[in-house]
């Protein structure tokens, strides 16, 4: 400290300390294992499925040739694909919107002090631990035409489900299932959000004469922007990509194609239809809408976030 300097204000003066490798390849080892595991799993793949989406391969898989973007031309004419792709996009809103709205409900309805909340909590915790096949399965054998618990309820009523033959019954399994699956995961984040907020801020709104709605509105609901926000962006590539097993343990995309959604469908094409050429090109397609509904979501969306 200079000459002259105050005594109390150099004891109040804190010295960053700086973090100080004694090797120079030790910071680029912890971060190598991170490094290989995004290079060998993220951008080798996409780099493959760009690669082969310029491609076109015989039946048999002995010969390839360069065709240049004649699949991306094919896929786009085709219009079982335009319909996979307006079954994602419908898909994809029902499932995080309705499931957002769900898990906001059930982690508001947690937050409260309730006799049991302990066990409330667990059960809603609980089919975050069920792989998507099995949550498929299950739903699938609850709403199964003839043996289905709910199916016969609904026959009891008069209503006629079966979602073998009739697609909006096939298309409302698939989004329960998925909703299902995923609302324990946005329940846990919405009831940490819920536990940070602070207590004094709601009495003082109840003080100012504000209902439970006016205070959630006002109160609540901004201060759980970043959280609804992180999680819209979850659930979205979500249903774009995790629902993969749902669907095929459920629908197999039926009936008919009514609820292939676009990640099943390259499965189809690639595994079923031998098409790699195809199959690949709708990957990257499925890529980069990925890609730039992300980069909206970062880019508009997220401006109405208060952090």
């Amino acid at each position: 400290m200079p000459d002259g300097f105050p005594a109390y204000l150099s004891q109040s003066i804190k010295v960053e300390k700086r973090v100080v490798f004694k090797s120079r390849w030790l910071p680029y080892l912890l971060v190598a294992p991170q490094l290989a595991i995004t290079l060998i799993f993220f951008f080798l793949p996409a780099g493959q499925a760009m690669y082969q989406s310029v491609l076109m391969q015989d039946a048999f898989g002995t010969s390839t040739e360069f065709v240049g973007l004649h699949n991306f031309e094919v896929l786009f004419a085709d219009p079982n694909y335009l319909n996979s792709f307006k079954i994602t996009m419908l898909f994809s809103v029902l499932v995080a919107g309705l499931g957002l709205a769900i898990s906001l409900t059930l982690a508001v309805c947690a937050d409260r002090v309730i006799r049991g909340a302990t066990a409330y909590k667990t059960f809603l915790i609980l089919p975050y631990a069920v792989a998507p096949a099995v949550a498929g399965v299950l739903w699938m054998f609850i709403f199964n035409p003839t043996l289905g618990v709910l199916s016969y309820a609904m026959h009891q009523l008069g209503f006629e489900w079966d979602y073998l033959v009739n697609a909006n019954h096939a298309l409302t399994l698939i989004v329960i299932a998925a909703i299902w699956k995923q609302v324990s995961y946005n329940f846990i984040f919405f009831l940490a959000g819920l536990q940070a907020i602070p207590r004094s801020l709601l009495e003082a709104a109840a003080m100012d004469g504000a209902g439970p709605f006016r205070r959630f509105w006002s109160v609540v609901f901004p201060l759980l922007s970043p959280t609804t926000f992180f999680l819209l962006v979850m659930n979205v590539v979500y249903a774009f990509f995790d629902t993969f097993a749902i669907v095929d343990a459920t629908t197999m995309g039926g009936p008919g194609q009514d609820t292939t959604v676009l990640v099943y469908k390259v499965f189809v094409d690639g595994f079923r239809n031998m098409d790699f050429g195809g199959s690949a090109a709708q990957s990257v397609v499925l890529m980069v809408m990925v890609i730039l509904l992300t980069v909206v979501q970062f880019r508009f969306i997220e401006r109405r976030v208060n952090y």
